[in-house]
């Protein structure tokens, strides 16, 4: 693509004078227009809009002043730097010059050096100014256009600047960010070492504002959205601060549907025995700081290996989970927890709940599952099929295991069983753990 040639548009009323500029300007190299009165001279800087305007003060009927006057006033012109030319070249006429918008004052007669000179140098300022303002644009349209949040925080703390991606994040324009301290956008703990950095300049809280960290953005509904937040002093030394903004919610959202799946069933969609264990420690550590009761069910699915025999293991899964339906209705509470413990076991754990309270749960559960009406034909206890329910209750100490909970409603459960299947057999306080390992083994 061919480089555009520098033009320059040569105004004045004086045929030699306009002669005489012309021709030491293309000399040059330059490519000059010329125009022997003002108005001329407007229409000719509108369509051709040249780099540089050298601009005669004194002419008949449009004067210099008032021919630059016109040009600084369009939009199309404002931007084309005028030299004016003129004899008259006191201290007020060269004032005045530079009040009307002209960016240097040539004295007539001209001395074509220094015309050269001044032209070369404007024209070199010109050059800049223009790199400058496209480097400037080209930036602005960079940052415009990022998916990042970026913002310009003072050494206030208070924000300087928003991008389009800062406002889609907050919900907010950036005319009603500016101003606002970066700590008022986050949740705390954040907020608050945000605002006590910027407040004191704490050499621990710079450790932890410094660089990249996990944040929550309050976002103008009310809702909380989780970021990165990067923060770094500009480079340049201003006392401002790059305040980068990554958006992590999609990153959260997979995180935790990861999470959830890698404790939940896959066949039953309850929790499995890995989210179990979990919530049975962390009750277990609950009920010895409260000394309150802590419940647990155990259920087995009466005959289910004749069931699976005949009807296959289609039928095997569609059954399993019809009993996880029939169980997960009866965890009413949020710490109430469903699982499927393994196989065609079942466990329910049930804190804070007495003894006749985990009982009537179990009772219920077992008619729950019965009522279902689901054909076992080779079972010897029922037509349909039935679960064997064991439950206990603890109040525990810190001297007691963990692992009796469970142990004493399993062996509840195997207790119905002995007794005939599809029904409930319950224990309170259960066994100590020696007479649990003495049952056992016998």
């Amino acid at each position: 693509m061919p480089v555009r040639q520098t033009t320059i548009l040569i105004v004045d009323d004086a045929p030699d004078s306009l002669d005489l500029l012309n021709e030491m300007l293309r000399s040059e190299g330059y490519h000059t227009f010329v125009a022997n009165s003002g108005k001329r001279a407007i229409a000719l800087a509108e369509r051709v809009q040249p780099d540089l305007i050298l601009l005669d003060v004194l002419m008949p009927g449009m004067d210099g002043f008032e021919t630059c006057r016109h040009l600084k006033a369009h939009p199309e012109t404002t931007g084309i730097p005028v030299i004016f030319i003129s004899g008259c070249s006191t201290t007020d006429d060269v004032v005045s010059g530079f009040d009307h918008g002209a960016v240097d004052y040539i004295s007539k007669p001209v001395r074509l050096p220094e015309v050269r000179a001044r032209v070369r140098s404007q024209l070199q300022m010109q050059s800049s100014s223009e790199h400058q303002k496209r480097q400037t644009r080209r930036l602005r349209m960079i940052v415009e256009g990022m998916d990042e949040g970026l913002m310009l925080v003072g050494a206030d703390g208070r924000i300087q600047y928003a991008n389009p991606a800062s406002e889609r994040f907050l919900g907010c324009k950036e005319t009603e960010l500016a101003g606002r301290p970066l700590a008022a956008l986050l949740a705390e703990p954040a907020a608050n070492d945000y605002a006590a950095y910027f407040d004191r300049r704490d050499a621990a809280l710079l450790e932890r504002c410094r660089g990249t960290r996990e944040v929550l953005l309050q976002q103008a509904d009310g809702s909380l959205r989780p970021m990165d937040l990067n923060l770094s002093p500009m480079a340049s030394g201003e006392q401002l601060y790059v305040a980068l903004l990554h958006d992590i919610s999609h990153h959260k959202r997979s995180e935790t549907a990861l999470q959830q799946a890698a404790l939940a069933d896959p066949l039953t969609g309850i929790a499995n025995r890995r989210q179990f264990d979990a919530c049975l420690e962390k009750e277990w550590q609950r009920a010895i700081r409260t000394a309150r009761p802590l419940s647990l069910l155990v259920l087995d699915v009466d005959h289910f290996k004749l069931y699976n025999d005949l009807l296959g293991h289609a039928a095997g899964d569609v059954c399993l989970q019809a009993v996880a339906g029939s169980l997960q209705a009866h965890a009413l509470r949020a710490t109430d927890l469903a699982a499927r413990y393994g196989g065609e076991e079942f466990v329910l754990l049930l804190p804070d709940t007495p003894h006749p309270g985990a009982a009537k749960i179990a009772e219920s559960i077992r008619a729950a599952i019965e009522r279902l009406r689901v054909p076992n034909p080779r079972s010897s206890t029922s037509d349909f099929v039935t679960v064997s329910v064991g439950a206990a209750t603890f109040v525990p100490t810190q001297f007691d295991d963990i692992h009796s909970l469970f142990l004493a409603a399993d062996r509840a459960m195997y207790d119905a069983k002995a007794a005939g299947r599809n029904q409930v057999r319950s224990v309170e306080g259960g066994y100590t753990w020696d007479a649990m390992q003495r049952a056992l083994a016998r």
